[in-house]
């Protein structure tokens, strides 16, 4: 994660503090590193800390306090349910702030329906444009340019509008020239593509790179990251992906659609003080939006609510599933309206079986999950394992170079191979579609004589030279998109990853119901195929690849629920379901076995973001003393007096410490928790206090309602500041189970916490100290962490 908008190559990675309070030095990397007490701040003068926004409640790289920001929200609420009938200005203000969340996730899914449709027609004739252009309307992809001269004939033969890049420049006649010809152009626009793509990034938004799902998961759980949901992230994000995508790389858009959604959410949220200024209900909206992506990006509204729940959220009370329903609704109504598939379908892989799966299929499926799980276990070793290398080499300083080469050797081993030339969305297309009497490719190359094109069935048929070749195809195809999704994933790009595990997994699955739809074809007397013979068919391909494709996916990603009703969505095969569900809690088994967490789980822990894992379970026998700080060996904890402090003093402490908040004490001697101080309020009322009531630095700063009412005649101006503090935070004793710690940070989304004994300040727990807690623990005992 890089602190500078525009980082310059080859800037070391910085270090950040993130959490409330703490000491610790947060760095990113493959560990974290401790230090002592009361740092300096390089270049925090007072002065720049009384000038922050007094609209921002938190810094920069930072985490929310869900509690305060939920009883922000409730008292303003009061507030204004109070005042309603005061003026009729009032009223309609009420409404208006009841209304909100309504009004912002109409427009986040009016724009995210938008964004998705202009990306899905943009990607679909860029990826085309590689291999040719429509004669007399170049704004057509292929398909469309065929269909719209009334040409039923598709693909590179047999339609008389489509001219291909070596036709433009030659004669249209099939030779090596022409070949060659159009393998250069389609290495250069692929490269160019991608190049245009990566300069885009580096130039105008960093962080339109990658998926963007960890960080969302991340931001969700309440970290803040500015910019990474702004303006310039969406456009940026919205067109190189497009670019992206048109590129060939082995990456897809569906994960960065989730990020642009949120970028919708985001910049809605803006027009409503309601959102705009808590963080807390912001990260409701945001939740919506998650939903809204994955709808539009799968054309599956209910699998987008599911998916917001399971893989994203980090609350999710019931209200924001009613929304993120509707949210998902509005953006999946919308993409329908625009129909950039042009097929009159929401979903992007529509398919009609006609023959049911039946009970013996369920063992091939289940191997279809066992391979999933440990193709998904292998590409996150293989993917995390380069993600290190390319951070901790000289690599990570050439971005743009590492994206043009890998552009420069995905085109041209994609190129000779049909299945690895085409667009991975049409190629999975293909995979999941039954084989007709009007499919003419060699993947549907059968000893097949059709007498009826009306019939429903059509029954198993040996395999046709073709039919081989096209396995053989498949296989190649399934080797260089597995390895090319390894080396993709993390580039700096928008770059997703669903597609190309899609892809894999259909690929995969193609060829293990090819096989099975042979041998229940020349073996016809073995007991499991006797069905076979009424209908003469009992294996459908598509299915097996349908099947196969969830395996992967739920392999690499580690959903269950989400993943199964996304899959249905996506194809509309609701009476397979059983099927998908088998081989993906198989795949999940498998996947589990060998790694921790999923790929979206394992890149945050690399990047060491500051995630509170609901899914894994603590079972140490620590303590809440064993977390906090100070412990044994450390400076004493800095705390602010409630009645004994000056200004100059407070000054002082702010600027010779970076800590976010401060308990506030009788006394040093007796540590007598009052409550706590936020380091920015305390500034912010520091200033205010300069500035109306000509307080100087001498000037008694009181943290209690007991200030002397008779001060002395030549004392300065004495200063109240009760207001600002916190007089019930959160308490723990420190012979609280540190299980019991973990689970209140989860599920409250604190902030701090502070430990206690008998009414006297022992310490101080941050996230960032649960988080450090749990990885020393781990790094100690790394099957100590159990899945759930």
């Amino acid at each position: 994660m890089e602190l500078d908008d525009s980082p310059s190559e080859g800037e070391d990675e910085q270090l950040l503090d993130v959490s409330g309070l703490g000491v610790a030095t947060w760095q990113r990397g493959d560990h974290r590193r401790w230090g002592g007490t009361n740092r300096k701040e390089s270049t925090g003068a007072f002065q720049d800390i009384l000038s922050v926004d007094s609209t921002s409640q938190y810094d920069d790289f930072h985490t929310i306090d869900w509690v305060r920001d939920v009883q922000k929200y409730r008292n303003q609420r009061k507030e204004i349910l109070k005042k309603r009938h005061d003026s009729l200005r009032n009223k309609i203000y009420f409404y208006l702030y009841s209304g909100a969340g309504w009004i912002v996730i109409s427009l986040v899914g009016l724009a995210t329906g938008l964004c998705a449709g202009i990306i899905d027609i943009g990607a679909s004739w860029l990826s085309d444009v590689k291999l040719g252009i429509c004669a007399n309307a170049f704004w057509l992809n292929q398909e469309e340019c065929c269909w719209f001269q009334n040409n039923t004939a598709f693909g590179e033969e047999g339609c008389s509008e489509w001219y291909t890049w070596s036709e433009i420049f030659r004669d249209k006649s099939i030779n090596a020239g022409s070949y060659i010809i159009n393998y250069i152009c389609f290495v250069l626009l692929s490269v160019s593509m991608a190049s245009l793509a990566v300069l885009f990034v580096r130039a105008f938004a960093p962080y339109a790179s990658g998926s963007g799902i960890p960080e969302i998961k991340t931001i969700l759980s309440g970290f803040i990251i500015r910019g990474y949901f702004g303006v310039w992230t969406l456009i940026t994000k919205s067109v190189t992906m497009v670019l992206a995508v048109a590129a060939g790389l082995s990456l897809g858009k569906e994960g960065p659609l989730v990020h642009v959604a949120c970028c919708c959410g985001n910049l809605f949220a803006y027009l409503f003080p309601k959102y705009h200024l808590n963080e807390a209900k912001k990260r409701e909206i945001l939740s919506a939006a998650s939903a809204a992506g994955v709808s539009v990006a799968f054309g599956a509204p209910i699998g987008g609510v599911l998916f917001s729940l399971e893989e994203v959220s980090y609350y999710f009370p019931l209200k924001t599933l009613w929304r993120s329903f509707f949210c998902a609704l509005v953006a999946a109504s919308i993409l329908r309206w625009i129909n950039p598939f042009g097929t009159d379908h929401l979903v992007m892989f529509y398919v009609e079986y006609d023959t049911p799966w039946s009970f013996y299929e369920l063992i091939p499926f289940a191997v279809l999950g066992v391979l999933g799980g440990l193709y998904g276990a292998m590409f996150i070793k293989l993917n995390l394992w380069w993600c290190r290398y390319r951070k901790n080499s000289n690599l990570k300083r050439y971005p743009v170079l590492e994206v043009v080469i890998l552009a420069l050797i995905t085109a041209i081993v994609s190129y000779p191979n049909p299945y690895t030339r085409q667009n991975s969305s049409r190629l999975i297309a293909n995979l999941f579609k039954e084989c007709g009497p009007e499919d003419d490719t060699d993947l549907c190359d059968y000893q097949r004589n059709f007498t009826r094109v009306d019939q429903s069935i059509y029954p198993s048929a040996a395999a046709r030279p073709g039919l081989k070749n096209a396995l053989w195809q498949l296989s190649f195809a399934l080797v260089v998109k597995a390895a090319l999704t390894v080396f993709t994933f993390g580039i700096k790009v928008p770059a997703g990853l669903f597609i190309p595990t899609i892809a894999v997994g259909a690929i995969a699955g193609r060829i293990i119901g090819v096989s099975m739809e042979q041998m229940a074809f020349n073996h016809p007397a073995w007991f499991i195929f006797r069905s076979c013979s009424a209908t003469g068919k009992c294996i459908t391909a598509g299915l097996y690849a349908m099947v196969g494709a969830a395996a992967c996916l739920g392999g690499v990603t580690r959903m269950t629920v989400s993943l199964v009703v996304i899959m249905f969505e996506l194809t509309g095969g609701l009476v397979y379901i059983v099927p998908l569900m088998v081989a993906v809690v198989i795949s999940k088994w498998v996947g589990d076995a060998f790694t921790k967490g999923g790929i979206y789980d394992s890149h945050i822990e690399l990047n060491d973001y500051p995630f509170l894992d609901s899914k894994r379970d603590f079972i140490h026998n620590t303590l809440a003393s064993d977390v906090m700080r100070p412990r044994r060996g450390m400076p004493e904890l800095a705390v602010v007096t409630q009645d004994n402090m000056t200004m100059e003093d407070i000054e002082i402490l702010l600027s010779e410490t970076t800590f976010n908040a401060f308990p506030v004490v009788v006394s040093k001697e007796s540590k007598r928790l009052v409550g706590l101080v936020y380091r920015k309020e305390l500034a912010q009322a520091l200033r205010k206090s300069r500035n109306k009531y000509d307080a100087v630095s001498q000037s008694k700063v009181y943290f209690t309602n007991d200030v002397p009412l008779y001060p002395a005649p030549d004392a300065p101006t004495s200063i109240n500041l009760l207001y600002v503090v916190d007089q019930s935070p959160f308490q723990v004793t420190n012979q609280t189970p540190a299980s019991t710690v973990v689970e209140i940070f989860r599920k409250l989304g604190l902030r701090t916490c502070l430990v206690t004994q008998n009414g006297t300040l022992q310490g101080i727990i941050t996230k960032k100290d649960v988080l450090g807690h749990i990885g020393a623990l781990d790094s100690i005992h790394p099957d100590s962490m159990l899945y759930q």
